[in-house]
């Protein structure tokens, strides 16, 4: 490791607060360090309370808060002397640790202490940093782990057995240090968990977290055991495409474990050259499901991961049973058990792959599953991959502190874990239908011809993909980029098509006939045809079919529309016949009058009300409620359709128009 401090950032920092900020964002940066909220940093200093008496007090990282991204505020000021006093006690529970830890705090609407402030505040320096370390928990993670940090780091360093984060870590650091000179040291690390430096300046402090981080990488390559690295496994780097009977293998694993968490869950293949090398070992058996590569991680991914072989549901069977005698061999009887899901299975020749219910926990387990990958096989080259105990990691997994969170979790969005595809996606109703169905939870891959739908859909959660739908082949890759990146399909809106000019019928042209219904019906089917497969095992699948007023009331100079929107109607009636008993849901929505679309420009909007003799605003609103329709209001019928408010309806055909007396 390299050191980042700079000089002119560091001076731009008013006092020790802002400089614990500043190195504490060095260290979150490095995911060598700190993965996704782990790790921990405080600062001591004085404040000045109502009566202008001046406290000492324990700024340490609140709850919630990550190390890349803190700002003061993600700080919580404790008072320092309770929380030594607090360490005089002989026992005290977690729960009741945080309860005092809040009551002691000088800022009420301040995030909740981290629970390892009492450790912070009775280490006499005013800098503490706190990571989990690759290098240094792979060092300890290992038959010999004691005599190997030892050698690494030498007498200034205290090396400590693994001890749950909490008050029983602190009381267990606070009489292992009663008689140690303080001033001779420069670190702690527990073993299996993680590593503690201090000084009474932030640059001394984490440049000591660097230096002991380094001895730890250097004794790891001295073994040539420091390699592949973490990065070589990114999912972001060249990989070979899943296709054929692999990609309907992901999505039945995905619905497996869907099933089996009850609630839906995404999943994403992490096919790197060096993960798939990893997932092939031979002695992959002997290490891989061990345990984790830092306990907190268990919180994330469980204990081990679930191997994934010929049949997913037998394999998530399988993993759930092992999960419940895993509990039940741990429980005293006060705990509630996990819902028994794999949050992350080894594919082998296929590669890893994570499951969550949103991209942000696919992305701390994708992560997590990285660093533990590459850490187990750096252990297995020292000599053996040995991580914390099974009973060790059940008690981190059902903390007392972990479970009261269960009874203070908020409902998932509705669409949560779902997966829809909305084609004609870069206006209009499609892109509201795309918007909306993320709004509302869903992961949507936004499919449209005009390259523009990249810039329109960006963010977590949003897949936009340029696409001819009338190109079978196109339809058929878009359909597949869509399991690989987000594991299945449940939900199809397919909404493209075009509007020719109004002609009668013998004035439409043989290729304007042709181009009308290829973009208008034909490439529906072709949708459909690519993406049953797929829905079949999905999660309560439905296909939402975006059709027109103009079935059931046509006008003239509508013809060749009229035509492919009918028969677009008639393939989804067809198609919930067909798809009924296979689970599928086919439902349409015929809109008409939808003014805020890309082909009603003011002008054509003039153009239209003063032809009926009407304002622009009567024409708008020119149906039996007198009321405008909308995009949203499209989009709306379509997540209903889409959702549990017509879970046991098929072959509807629903008007979205404001009532049109010509369809009454």
């Amino acid at each position: 490791m390299k050191s980042l401090w700079n000089e002119k950032e560091a001076a731009r920092c008013q006092d020790d607060l802002a400089l614990r900020v500043y190195t504490s964002r060095l260290i979150g940066g490095d995911p060598a360090l700190v993965l996704h909220g782990g790790g921990n940093t405080s600062v001591k200093a004085q404040a000045v309370n109502l009566f202008g008496e001046k406290e000492e007090i324990l700024y340490v990282k609140g709850s919630g808060w990550d190390l890349a991204t803190i700002e003061a505020p993600g700080f919580a000021p404790v008072r320092l002397g309770t929380l030594k006093r607090m360490a005089e006690l002989e026992t005290l529970s977690d729960s009741d640790m945080v309860k005092n830890q809040r009551a002691a705090m000088i800022d009420p609407s301040a995030p909740s202490p981290s629970v390892e402030a009492i450790l912070h505040a009775i280490i006499p320096f005013r800098f503490v940093d706190h990571t989990h370390a690759d290098a240094v928990v792979t060092l300890t993670n290992t038959r010999d782990g004691l005599a190997r940090a030892q050698k690494a780091f030498g007498k200034r360093v205290l090396v400590l057995p693994y001890l749950m984060p909490g008050f029983v870590l602190a009381r267990q650091i606070r009489q292992e240090t009663r008689d140690v000179n303080w001033p001779s040291l420069e670190g702690i690390v527990l073993l299996n968990h993680g590593i503690f430096t201090f000084a009474d300046d932030a640059r001394t402090s984490y440049e000591r977290m660097v230096e002991l981080v380094t001895r730890a990488e250097e004794a790891l390559a001295a073994q040539g055991a420091f390699s592949p690295r973490p990065q070589e496994l990114s999912p972001s780097g060249p990989q070979t495409p899943m296709r054929g009977e692999d990609l309907l293998a992901l999505a039945r694993m995905r619905k497996a474990v869907s099933t089996c968490a009850k609630v839906p869950q995404l999943a994403r293949i992490n096919r790197s050259e060096k993960t798939i090398e990893y997932t092939l070992r031979p002695d992959l058996r002997d290490f891989c499901f061990k345990g984790t590569l830092t306990p907190d991680h268990v919180i994330s991914t469980k204990p081990q991961p679930m191997l994934a072989e010929e049949n997913p549901a037998g394999c998530v069977e399988a993993y759930a049973a092992e999960y419940q005698a895993y509990f039940e061999r741990n429980a005293d009887g006060g705990q509630v058990m996990l819902d028994p899901a794999p949050r992350w299975a080894v594919w082998p020749g296929k590669g890893t792959v994570a499951f969550g219910p949103n991209g942000g926990r696919l992305r701390v387990i994708e992560d997590i599953n990285r660093h533990t990958v590459c850490g187990s096989q750096w252990s297995q080259k020292l000599g053996g991959w040995e991580p914390l105990s099974e009973k060790d990691l059940f008690a981190l997994e059902y903390w007392e502190l972990e479970q009261a969170k269960l009874k203070r979790s908020a409902g998932a969005p509705e669409f949560e874990g779902k997966v829809a595809l909305v084609t004609g996606a870069a206006s209009g109703i499609g892109r509201m239908c795309a918007q909306e169905l993320r709004n509302r939870g869903a992961s949507v891959c936004a499919l449209d011809i005009n390259p523009e739908i990249r810039s329109i859909f960006k963010g977590d959660g949003f897949f936009p993909l340029v696409c001819d739908v009338t190109s079978v082949d196109a339809l058929n890759e878009a359909v597949a980029r869509t399991v690989e990146t987000f594991g299945g399909l449940d939900i199809l809106v397919t909404n493209a098509g075009a509007f020719p000019s109004g002609r009668e019928i013998d004035q439409i042209g043989s290729e304007d006939w042709k181009k009308g219904i290829e973009i208008n019906l034909s490439s529906h089917q072709y949708l459909m045809k690519a993406a049953i497969p797929f829905l079949r095992e999905g999660i309560d699948p439905a296909i939402i079919v975006i059709a027109s007023k103009n079935v059931p009331a046509p006008g003239p100079g509508a013809g060749l529309y009229s035509a492919a929107k009918a028969g677009l109607t008639q393939l989804a009636r067809v198609a919930a016949l067909e798809l009924g008993p296979k689970g599928v849901r086919v439902n349409v929505v015929h809109p008409n009058a939808v003014f805020d679309t890309a082909i009603w420009t003011d002008s054509v909007l003039k153009d239209r009300a003063e032809k009926y003799g009407l304002t622009v605003d009567e024409y708008k609103r020119n149906n039996v409620m007198k009321t405008e329709v909308t995009s949203k209001d499209v989009a709306r019928m379509v997540c209903a359709m889409a959702g549990p408010v017509f879970g046991r309806t098929t072959g509807a055909q629903v008007p979205v128009d404001g009532g049109n007396d010509r369809v009454i």
